[in-house]
Order: structure tokens, then C-alpha cells, then sequence
């Protein structure tokens, strides 16, 4: 089974990057940083959502990214799926953090559950169909609105989302022109979907 083996986000400083994911989120190892400025403007297309257990972590992790230098797009809140809250990170990455949980049962930690990779798509059956050509096996599929993909052993799950309900989701307006200034490393690499996300060779992530 195909899967992630990893993602890299490029960002005009990478030691300025790091030190950010470090201390916001803990990141050190789950999401690569690389040194490039191609041209950007408005919605990259995608978003990193950090998956986690209780609101109390939510809300954690959130203030730790705004003390680290993050703008907030979406302050947590309750919801009908759950409790999270989207900031964007000082590189333009927009990251959302969230749980299905909508009480805590402990003290908050910094743990994190799982990182998705959403995609903003035109056309999410069209693009499912060619990931499972280029050898994802689906996890989840909600028809024409969403699907998620087998992880396999990698840090980093992907899933699909119409691009202009993901951006809704983000807090952001759908509009963006450029690089999509990411990178997603798989055996299936190298190849570009239909939407303009590129995929590099890669060998497979490391079962923990």
C-alpha cells in the first residue's frame, strides 16, 4: 500500500520555521522545511490539521502557536463535529487544531493524535480516482465531498476536500495563484496531480 513519506513545506527561513514548529506544536521529525520563495498570493490549496484528544490541548496549542508568532484565522470553538481552531504559521501554512471530543477528561497535554494533509481539489472524485491509480487505498469516502487515504505507516494521513469548502473551513477566501509551496514525498513519486501538487520519490516511512 502506498502512503505519505513525507511532507515539506517551503518557507523563506528554514531555522526561523523550525524553531516555530518546535515550539508551537512539538514538530520536528512529521513535517520537512526547505528554503524557497517561489511566487505565492491568498489560499495555498491546503491545510495541516493537527488531530487531538481533548479541548484543553486544543486550546494549548493554539495559544503556544500565537505566542510563537501565528496569526489566528478561526479562534477555537465548538462545533458540530467537534472543538478547534485554525491559525496560520509565520511561513503561510495554515494549520487547524481539533478534537471530536467536546468536554476534557484530563489535563491538557501536547500530544497529538494524527496529522491530515487536506487537499483542496476541484474535482474530489476525479482526484480519488487517480490517487488510487497511483496506489492509495481509500479509507474514507463521503461521495463527492470528502475522502481520506490508508496511512500505512506514515506520520501523516491525506485526505481530499473541494478546495473552496476547505478554504471556508479554513477561515480564508478561496483565491490564491502560485506554488503551492509544498512537497509530498511517496513511493508513488514522482508525478503531479490534477490539481498541481507535486509528489517526489520517496522510500517508504519507517514503521515506528
Amino acid at each position: 500500500m502506498t502512503s505519505i513519506a513525507s511532507v515539506t513545506l517551503d518557507v523563506a527561513d528554514p531555522t526561523a520555521a523550525d524553531h516555530f514548529y518546535r515550539t508551537a506544536f512539538g514538530l520536528d521529525t512529521q513535517v520537512r522545511l526547505r528554503g524557497a520563495q517561489a511566487p505565492t498570493t491568498g489560499f495555498r490549496g491546503y491545510t495541516l490539521s493537527l488531530t487531538v484528544s481533548q479541548p484543553a490541548t486544543v486550546n494549548g496549542l493554539i495559544d503556544a502557536a500565537l505566542d510563537a508568532g501565528a496569526t489566528s484565522l478561526k479562534p477555537a470553538a465548538k462545533s458540530l463535529w467537534g472543538y478547534g481552531g485554525v491559525v496560520r504559521a509565520p511561513d503561510g501554512a495554515i494549520w487547524k487544531v481539533a478534537t471530536s471530543a467536546k468536554k476534557d477528561t484530563g489535563p491538557a497535554t501536547r500530544q497529538i493524535d494524527s496529522i491530515v494533509l487536506l487537499l483542496g481539489v476541484a474535482d474530489v472524485a476525479a482526484s480519488k480516482r487517480f490517487y488510487v491509480d497511483q496506489g492509495l487505498a481509500v479509507a474514507k469516502s463521503f461521495g463527492r465531498m470528502y475522502v481520506e487515504f490508508a496511512a500505512g505507516s506514515s506520520p501523516v494521513k491525506l485526505a481530499l476536500y473541494r478546495r473552496r469548502a476547505l478554504a471556508k473551513d479554513a477561515g480564508v477566501s478561496p483565491d490564491g495563484t502560485g506554488s503551492h509551496r509544498l512537497s509530498i514525498g511517496s513511493p508513488a513519486g514522482p508525478f503531479t496531480d490534477p490539481d498541481g501538487f507535486a509528489w517526489e520519490a520517496e522510500a517508504p516511512a519507517p514503521t515506528p
